[in-house]
């Protein structure tokens, strides 16, 4: 787990090496433990290293044996040791043991189809001296961040936005488009960002560099294939093999590990199977206030499992103060309250370990939302002809808000791609109407959330409602929100973070598992329940899905409320936002009136951002936490003596 950094000039003038430092050094927390920069001609690679796999050998940036390709690589590919059998056996020569270094020989095998054989998460750059060009790739669900950006004289491509902030000719100044998008999903859809002209790499999409441009492909496809003709058995004993399979590759590291826990089956299964390799330590994170924590569930499953267990409570004023500076870390917003919490339970266990596995993906996988039982519920409506539908809708719109089933008879009327957008949707485009600024609003920016559904949407068409709803999770929800918080705020504690569930070959046999069996017997993943029945307490099996909850909405009528008013005051984005309705929701929420927790989060983590990035009123330099710097100086000790 590492940042890097690529940079290519564009008028084929050699790059500073003090350039490439700059934008490497503002990522000192994604790689504490050692630094490494490569310059050839026009272009530059910078990296920093958290050493995982071979420690004393893996320093980067790797190159081959005649020097005429260079890597840098950020993640970690588990099915390396096989591809380093067979590279070896077609006479490739290995310097280190590094999983990073096989990708290299690959790419001597193989060349633009190499991602297409690995099995990992990642992203990485290769300078490929003979053909003049930069060639790198993104791992195939999004686990580990990639962005680039292009100036009149460099392209530069990086683990993080703040590196890339860090190249002269790259402006700060908000993506109207993006945020639009932000207020509907709360986060940025692929493959824009919050920033005018920075871009991610979409995930499964490789990236060529030359001639002065950048260009992206896809090297692959989710793809779902329900297969009727077997048993339930079957695909429950077959959750339970690939899994088990899935987290013993996951073990790979030289360092300590662990597990973060909360009370759900998603990583009390993955701790569980765990065990059965290892002892564990397992942590968990709740907050002060009752019923916003799940802290007794997650100490009656770490005792049930036999793990050595931590756990830690978080109180407002602990999440205010730390909140600007895990913004930064996040690079643009991303509003779900939890990825708060993921914060301070990665600072927890980075003081025991350098590697944690973790729960996500579980639910976009195998089907595990709540929302994703809603064709059930909806089925009555499947067989109305539209006109009927149309003329419903028409009526109940004109309902009074409080009477029962308005939302039903409008949600019914509804195709799934025009009601589902993922697991958020914010601001309808009437609340935005109030939100945001008209001219803003009117301006040719503008752009509906259907045009980043309708694509994804498209490609999905000959599926039924619940695998299409699982699609657009994974292409949006997933990548856009899960993913991201992980990565951010784990390596902000300089923790390497290790998601078992969102592998391929998990994927490639979840995807087989017919709907029927997904949702079943009144619940959500009933497949993935039913394979974790042995490893897990009864309790925790059928229990819903809550994560790590987050008391927003009560903070906000109390110990928020003032320093709310205040960021609403001060943001200096009175030409987007409409202030005076924001405070009317705040109000009205405080008096309970209404829930508008999310909506107002959404707009408090916007504008902190912006004071953050774009007016640098709060200003962050390269930072490791106190607990990191700990662990170093531990280890510094250790080699010394």
């Amino acid at each position: 787990m590492c940042g890097i950094v690529s940079l290519y000039n564009k008028r084929q003038q050699p790059v500073m090496p003090e350039t490439i430092q700059a934008l490497t050094n503002v990522i000192l927390h994604r790689g504490p433990d050692d630094d490494g920069f490569h310059v050839d001609e026009h272009i530059a690679l910078g990296f920093r290293r958290l050493s995982i796999i071979d420690v004393e050998g893996g320093h980067q940036p790797l190159f081959n044996e005649t020097k005429e390709l260079w890597i840098i690589g950020n993640g970690e590919i588990y099915n390396y040791k096989e591809l380093q059998s067979w590279l070896k056996e077609k006479g490739h020569v290995f310097h280190t043991d590094s999983d990073i270094e096989t990708i290299l020989h690959l790419y001597e095998e193989v060349g633009f189809d190499a991602p297409k054989h690995l099995r990992g998460m990642f992203g990485f750059t290769i300078w490929d001296g003979r053909r003049k060009l930069l060639f790198g790739a993104r791992d195939h669900f999004g686990i580990k961040p990639l962005y680039y950006t292009e100036t009149p004289d460099s392209i530069a491509v990086g683990s993080e936005i703040k590196s890339l902030l860090e190249l002269p000719g790259v402006p700060r100044e908000v993506n109207e488009t993006g945020f639009y998008h932000y207020l509907t999903f709360q986060y940025v859809p692929d493959p824009q960002t919050m920033y005018k002209g920075i871009y991610r790499v979409p995930p499964a999409h490789f990236f060529i560099i030359e001639d002065d441009r950048i260009r992206l492909e896809k090297y692959w496809n989710v793809e779902f294939k329900p297969d009727e003709s077997k048993p339930f058995s079957h695909f429950v004993e077959g959750t339970r093999a690939i899994m088990l399979e899935s987290v013993d590759k996951h073990r790979v590291s030289e360092v300590p590990r662990g597990a973060f826990l909360s009370s759900g089956v998603d990583s009390s299964s993955i701790v569980a199977m765990l065990r059965t390799f290892e002892p564990v330590k397992t942590f968990s994170v709740g907050s002060d206030i009752p019923g916003y924590s799940e802290l007794d569930y997650a100490r009656r499953t770490a005792k049930f499992l036999g793990t050595e267990h931590h756990e830690l409570v978080v109180n407002a004023q602990n999440y205010m103060d730390e909140l600007p500076r895990l913004i930064w870390h996040q690079d643009e917003p991303v509003a779900d309250p939890s990825a708060i919490l993921l914060y301070f339970v990665a600072q927890l266990a980075s003081q025991h370990v350098t590697v944690v596995l973790s729960g996500e993906g579980a639910d976009e996988f195998f089907g595990g939302y709540n929302i994703y039982r809603e064709p059930h519920s909806l089925r009555m409506f499947s067989h109305m002809p539209s006109w009927m539908k149309s003329s419903m809708r028409s009526i109940a719109e004109k309902l009074p808000d409080n009477v029962k089933g308005k939302n039903f008879l409008i949600r019914g009327s509804k195709s799934v791609e025009e009601r589902f957008f993922g697991n958020a949707l914010i601001f309808s485009e009437d609340m935005k109407e109030r939100v945001v600024m008209e001219d803003i609003l009117r301006s040719s920016t503008y752009q509906s959330p259907f045009a980043i559904t309708e694509e994804i949407y498209r490609h999905a068409s000959a599926y039924d409602d619940v695998t299409k709803m699982q699609y657009l999770d994974i292409h949006t929800w997933l990548r856009g929100n899960i993913l991201m918080k992980a990565d951010k705020m784990t390596m902000a504690n300089s923790l390497e973070l290790r998601v078992p569930f969102i592998d391929p070959k998990v994927f490639e046999f979840a995807a087989t598992i017919p709907t029927k069996y997904k949702i079943a017997n009144g619940t959500t993943k009933h497949v993935l329940r039913e394979a974790m029945q042995d490893f897990l307490p009864a309790e925790i099996k059928t229990r819903p899905k809550l994560g790590f909850p987050v008391p927003t909405r009560h903070w906000l009528k109390n110990e928020f409320y003032q320093w709310a008013k205040e960021i609403i005051f001060e943001a200096k984005v009175d030409h987007l936002i409409n202030k005076a309705y924001v405070l009317y929701m705040l109000d009205e929420h405080r008096e309970g009136h209404a829930d508008y927790s999310r909506k107002i989060w959404t707009i408090l983590i916007f504008m902190l951002w912006h004071q953050i990035f774009i007016e640098q009123k709060i200003s962050f330099g390269p930072y490791v936490s106190p607990t990191v710097e700990s662990r170093r100086k531990k280890t510094d000790l250790q080699h010394i003596g």
